[in-house]
Parts: C-alpha cells; sequence; structure tokens
C-alpha cells in the first residue's frame, strides 16, 4: 500500500469508525460488531503509527468542545499581502516572461495560517488585515479535513483556505424557512462559522481547509520547487488546493479548462492564482507597497450587461425585516434571463445611489448570483420607505453589524402575522392544503384567526365563512369542516391534527430550526415535548447538528411567557404521532437525493418520509455516498443531474427507484 493509499483508508476507516459510533452511542443501534469495530480501530491508528498522521475527526483523537469569550489578536509571522489582478488571459502568459508556473483555484472563503510544532496543530489564525489576525485554534481542530497531527515534527506554518462547499450551504438553508434569516453565500457562512466563540458551531458547519502556500519549513530542501512544496504538504496529510504547472504556452489552456469547471465546482471559487515554480526567482522580485510580485490572480472575465432600474421591491418578512429586491428590465446572463437581484440591506442599497429609472450593470456574482455591479447614472433618489408596505406601520434602520437594514416596527403587522401563519401551516409544518397566504390574510382581516390554535377553531364562523367571495359550503367542508363528509373525508385542517412532534417543533418557527433538526431534538429526548422544555442550552447543544446558536435561539424562545403559552396551546390540539425510528431497515445506510415534481408520491417530504421510516437517508446534494439521484426528468441540465453524471452516480425516475428500493413500501401505502 503506498503512501496515498494509506492515507485514502485512514479517512475511509476514520468515516465507518465514526458512523458506528453514531448509530450506537446516538441512534441506540448496532451497525457492527464489538470485534469488527475494535480491529477497524487498530487498522487505524497502526496506520495513523505508520504515517506519522492524525486527520480531523479521528475516533484515536476527539477533539473536546470548547467556548471562549473572545477571539485573541496574533501577529502574523510574515504579513499577509493581497495579490495584483487581471482578467487577460493573455497577460498571464506575458507575466510568466518564459518561466514556469503553477496555476490554482482562489478559493472564496476565509484565508487562515496554521502553525505546527511538534507534529501537531499548534495555533491557527485568520489573514485578519494581513498583520494581525483572530485565533481560531480551537473551532480549525473542528474543521472536517485538517490534520491534528503530522509526520514532521519541526515548526511548520502554512496557508490556506477555509471553505463551505455549494451543497453544505444550500443544504443549510433548505432548512431554514424564512427567507430573510437565510444565509446570502457561503463566504459570509463560512466567515462567521470559523469565527464562532463556541467550537460545538463550527463542528456542525462541514468547514474545510484546502493549503495554498507553505510559509516554513524549517530544515526541509524543495529543491527550490513549489510544486515540491505543494507535494510536501500532500504528504503531511493537507488537502491541496487543485493546481497545475504551466508554461507561458499552456498557461491559457489550463484558464479554459478551469473555467469550464467553475461553474459547476462545489467549492466557491472567485478567480485563479499564478506563481512562480521557481522559489529563489519568484522572492527575489520582492514586493511593491501593496503586492508580492511572485504571484499574481486572475479573475473571470464577469458577463455584464447593462440595464434598466425599474422599482425596489421591499419584501416583508415574519421577522420584521424588510428586504430591498431591485427589478430591472429583463437581460440575459450566463445564459438565463434575469429581472432581478437582491440588494441586501439599506448600506449596499446606499452606496450605490440608486434612483428608479436609472441604468445599472449587472452580473452573476462567480457565475452564479445576480448581483448589481454599479450604478451608471447614480441619481440617488430612491427613499427609503417610511411605512411598512405590509401594514403601513412605522419603519426604522437598526444597526446590525457592519450593515444597516430596514425593519417594521409594528408587533401586529399583518405581514409578519400572515408569513408567520403561512409557515405554521407549510407543507413540512402542519400541511394544511388549501390554507394559502391570500385566504389566510382574509381571515386574519377579518378577526378569525388572532393565535395558532384558532386555525382549529374556524368553524365558530362558519356561516360568515360560506359566505366570503371564493368561499362556499364546499370549499368550508374541504378546508374547515370538523365533522368528515358522507364518504368519510375529514377536511384539511381536522387532517392535519394528527402530525409528528418535529413537525409541530418546526411549525412554531424558531429562528433557525428547520425540519432537519427539529427531528434530531425530538429524537435526542424520545419525542417527549416536557423533557425538551426541561433541557436548557448546554444540553441543546451537544445534539448533533444544532450547537450553540440554534440552543440558545431555542431556550430563549420557550422562555418567553407568551411563545411558550402559544405553543401549549396550539399543542393541545394536536394528536403527537409516535414515530418509529428505523432500526437496521432495507435502506439502512443509504443515502438518497430528491429533485423535480413527483407524480405518485405527494411530494418530496413524502417520499423523504417513506424513505427515513426505512433507515435510509435523504440529503440536499449528490456526493460520492449518494446511492441514486432520484428525478423524473433525467435528461435535464440541472447541477444534481451534472453532479451526477460527473460522479458516475444513477438517476433514477421516481417509478424505477420504488421498483428498485420501495415496492413493498409503496404497494401497503397504496393499499390504505
Amino acid at each position: 500500500m503506498n503512501y496515498q493509499d494509506r492515507k485514502d483508508r485512514m479517512r475511509e476507516l476514520t468515516a465507518k469508525l465514526n458512523e458506528a459510533s453514531r448509530a450506537y452511542y446516538a441512534e441506540d443501534r448496532e451497525i457492527i460488531s464489538n470485534l469488527e469495530y475494535d480491529a477497524l480501530y487498530d487498522e487505524l491508528r497502526g496506520l495513523e503509527e505508520e504515517t506519522g498522521i492524525v486527520l480531523a475527526g479521528s475516533p484515536t483523537a476527539r477533539v473536546g468542545f470548547e467556548a471562549v469569550e473572545e477571539l485573541p489578536k496574533d501577529r502574523h509571522e510574515r504579513p499577509m499581502l493581497s495579490l495584483d489582478k487581471t482578467k487577460d488571459r493573455e497577460a498571464l502568459a506575458e507575466w510568466l516572461d518564459g518561466r514556469e508556473g503553477l496555476l490554482r483555484w482562489k478559493l472564496d472563503g476565509l484565508t487562515i495560517v496554521l502553525t505546527y510544532r511538534d507534529g501537531k496543530l499548534s495555533k491557527a489564525v485568520t489573514r485578519g488585515n494581513g498583520e494581525i489576525g483572530e485565533v481560531i485554534t480551537g473551532n480549525a481542530r473542528v474543521f472536517q479535513n485538517i490534520p491534528l497531527q503530522i509526520s514532521y515534527t519541526g515548526e511548520l506554518i502554512l496557508r490556506g483556505e477555509a471553505v463551505i462547499t455549494y451543497s453544505d450551504f444550500e443544504r443549510m438553508n433548505e432548512e431554514i424557512e424564512d427567507v430573510s434569516a437565510r444565509y446570502k453565500n457561503p463566504r459570509n457562512l463560512c466567515s462567521g462559522s470559523v469565527r464562532q466563540l463556541d467550537n460545538r458551531i463550527a463542528a456542525g458547519r462541514n468547514i474545510r481547509f484546502y493549503a495554498f502556500g507553505l510559509v516554513k519549513a524549517e530544515d526541509v530542501d524543495f529543491a527550490n520547487s513549489r510544486e515540491k512544496e505543494f507535494a510536501f504538504l500532500s504528504e503531511q496529510g493537507f488537502e491541496v488546493v487543485e493546481y497545475y504547472k504551466v508554461t507561458p504556452e499552456t498557461v491559457t489552456e489550463k484558464v479554459d479548462e478551469f473555467e469550464k469547471k467553475v461553474r459547476h465546482y462545489d467549492i466557491p471559487s472567485d478567480g485563479l492564482v499564478l506563481i512562480f515554480e521557481d522559489i529563489a526567482y519568484g522572492e527575489s522580485l520582492g514586493r511593491t507597497s501593496k503586492f508580492p510580485r511572485n504571484a499574481i490572480a486572475f479573475k473571470w472575465q464577469d458577463e455584464i450587461r447593462e440595464t434598466e432600474l425599474l422599482e425596489i421591491e421591499w419584501s416583508p418578512s415574519r421577522t420584521g425585516l424588510i428586504n430591498p429586491v431591485a427589478i430591472f428590465k429583463p437581460v440575459e446572463l450566463e445564459g438565463t434571463t434575469v429581472s432581478r437581484a437582491s440588494v441586501h440591506n439599506i448600506s449596499i442599497l446606499r452606496a450605490l445611489k440608486l434612483g428608479i429609472g436609472d441604468k445599472v450593470t449587472v452580473y452573476k456574482a462567480n457565475m452564479i448570483i445576480p448581483q448589481i455591479a454599479e450604478n451608471l447614472t447614480g441619481s440617488d433618489t430612491l427613499e427609503i420607505p417610511s411605512r411598512c408596505p405590509a401594514c403601513g406601520g412605522g419603519t426604522e434602520v437598526r444597526q446590525v453589524a457592519d450593515a444597516a437594514s430596514l425593519y417594521c416596527t409594528n408587533a401586529d403587522c399583518a405581514a409578519k402575522k400572515i408569513k408567520s401563519f403561512a409557515h405554521l401551516v407549510s407543507r413540512d409544518a402542519l400541511n394544511i392544503d388549501g390554507l394559502s397566504e391570500a385566504t389566510l390574510e382574509k381571515f386574519i382581516g377579518r378577526g378569525f384567526i388572532h393565535e395558532p390554535a384558532d386555525i382549529f377553531h374556524l368553524d365558530r364562523y362558519r356561516e360568515e365563512i360560506v359566505e366570503m367571495e371564493g368561499f362556499g359550503e364546499k370549499s368550508y367542508r374541504n378546508l374547515i369542516a370538523k365533522e368528515p363528509a358522507a364518504d368519510g373525508k375529514v377536511s384539511s385542517i381536522e387532517a392535519a391534527r394528527h402530525t409528528t412532534l418535529p413537525r409541530f417543533l418546526y411549525a412554531l418557527g424558531i429562528s433557525g430550526i428547520g425540519l432537519a433538526n427539529a427531528k434530531m431534538i425530538c429524537g435526542e429526548f424520545g419525542d417527549d415535548f416536557d423533557r425538551m422544555l426541561q433541557a436548557d442550552a448546554e444540553r441543546l447543544a451537544e445534539i448533533d447538528g444544532v450547537g450553540g446558536v440554534l440552543a440558545g435561539a431555542f431556550v430563549s424562545w420557550f422562555q418567553n411567557a407568551e411563545n411558550l403559552r402559544k405553543a401549549r396551546e396550539l399543542f393541545e390540539e394536536l394528536v403527537i404521532e409516535k414515530r418509529e425510528l428505523a432500526e437496521g431497515g432495507s435502506l439502512s445506510g443509504k443515502n438518497f437525493v430528491i429533485t423535480g415534481s413527483l407524480t405518485r408520491y405527494e411530494n418530496r417530504e413524502a417520499m423523504k418520509e417513506a424513505i427515513e421510516a426505512r433507515g435510509g437517508k435523504v440529503t440536499g446534494s449528490v456526493t460520492k455516498k449518494t446511492v441514486c439521484l432520484i428525478n423524473n426528468d433525467i435528461a435535464s441540465n440541472s447541477s444534481k443531474n451534472k453532479k451526477a453524471k460527473e460522479l458516475g452516480i444513477p438517476i433514477v425516475t421516481e417509478e424505477d427507484f420504488i421498483s428498485q428500493y420501495m415496492e413493498e413500501h409503496y404497494a401497503d401505502q397504496s393499499a390504505e
């Protein structure tokens, strides 16, 4: 077994042993015997001794969680300068001036400097201002792929990028129902995660580290080669950023290859970096006041279109935040028609000096997210609304961190209420079919609904409801009626009384609590609502996938007497069905991804629940561990389809999936 094979085997063993431990201790099920576990553990420990490497997450070196009151500062041994930039491919060939270089990804995350002493991770510091950064050693220890121990025992200092993949970013956002509360982009999420005071949070964010530069390695001869530096870092167990050796004749061709990859690359990247292969020559060039001369950054030539700003749409959320969205004349960008872009907050809106009718340029950041690049007119005539567009109540601009945002100050804002109740009855929550936002708006406006439990007492207003426009006896029967119809069919609201505790918990709209982590919390306490309420933040933070922030939000929400009262009153209206957590089901250990519309299952959540009932798992992104991607449109060019094809993961239709994996379950379901 060569060196790389040993590292790959170590990663495989780490994943398998951790999965077995999680199943045994957290889920009370055994997927491998104690004998097999011990044998695999001994094999891993032997490989660690052979290589001198201990990977992050290894069961032989558990990392404890820690919290700090603040992040201390530390001065870098060598200043971290920005790089000079170009968007001209030919300029790269000219810059090389006949020499070899290494061309690599420029990853879009947070730059981290790691220091190892005596073979162990000693310190991790953010880039900061280039001179002084913040010490985040505790958080770095829980990154997914940082070696905690390496074979080299001299002082080693290296640089790399901490990143969160698009797949993980999308997965985390999918769990947040409130659009306004979702993370804006992977870089911001990564930056916030890396700088958390409690490393439990960082541990749940799947942060990865990719090395891109060696600063110091005592007494190691790299034969004046950057490529050998990269090889050395790889031998120590680090994942090194993807790179290629290039010449002036081949560099533009390699840039083209990178550009083809970037549209489907799971790791955020905002360009490339070219550095001289000859270390001594590069260092001899010195630096300007701003840039080192041994490397240059290449930024993608964004496709930019000029258009006209038509309006700013102010979109209220259930939290009171009012989001500005720019609406402009449609333009073609990167193969799609684009007509709107988030302006994010008041600070950005003011900086752009926007006004209706202004000529603006728009682009897709990293070829994905529509953004306003520049305001060519700069009229600065746009007025920030002093009244909420939903309720007419007052608004105020609040400074949160470094950004100013607009909020509705009316506690009884109709938009807040409507959005909150819309979340309550949504598919993944109470799942009340037919109770749309428009209908909720009518019922709230007429005073039929004030609190969540009121939804189950709309029969009090039967006479008024059947006379409402768009309603009638049939609509009332289908949506509200307490008594079943002649055919035995119950109304949507009465059907919704029968639900699960995770759905109820998710329905409450606690900040950050999605259906996935609601299931984790409920499972931890055996689906016992009262036990959950008795848990403190520290206990909740220990749950896999929760962490300190969500735990704090959970406890704080229930400490509010009004929230608790409303939750208990709603709980009393429901029949909580006991979940049966599958142990060793036919799909145990199998991961699936579902995308697109379905025909035989009611929706994707219904299919997901059926898979989970048989021990399987549904994830938000396609990885090497995915058994198959379920998509009725096999020929589509969706990002998930492309990723599946790239990894060789089968793409199957709903029918094929049922016949291969779920025939027995579906037959039972149909019989009911």
